[in-house]
């Protein structure tokens, strides 16, 4: 006869098991959001990535400036955590709608859609 906790036990062993075992090894994202790994960015985005991982300069006087996050899309995080970087859209005689949100944590994100939607940059 097997003793009434061991269920359990073997339950949470599973949990632990299965939590622990994620095959993204990079900075955490929001839960179930959609992701997309840099080498299937468009041109211009893994250009705006160089420039982000050489410190600029930046074409755009608004690169790097503190994103609010007020659609409420990125994980919450405090005012000054996320920052922002245009992403060139060719054809387009502004900014266009194509950006790249960077956290704190290492964290990359990319829309292409002006914030209406996230994907986790996967490196």
């Amino acid at each position: 006869m097997v003793p009434r906790f061991v269920p359990r036990l073997f339950l949470c062993l599973l949990v632990l098991v299965v939590g622990c075992s994620s095959t993204d090894s990079g900075p955490a994202r929001a839960d179930g959001m959609a992701t997309v790994r840099v080498s299937q960015l468009p041109t211009e985005a893994r250009q705006t990535l160089a420039l982000i991982d050489k410190g600029g300069p930046f074409p755009y006087a608004r690169d790097g400036v503190v994103f609010g996050n007020f659609e409420g899309l990125l994980p919450e995080q405090k005012r000054g955590y996320y920052h922002e970087y245009t992403v060139r859209t060719p054809g387009s005689r502004d900014r266009g709608a194509r950006r790249i949100v960077t956290g704190q944590g290492g964290e990359i994100y990319y829309t292409d859609d002006h914030y209406n939607s996230f994907r986790a940059v996967l490196r």
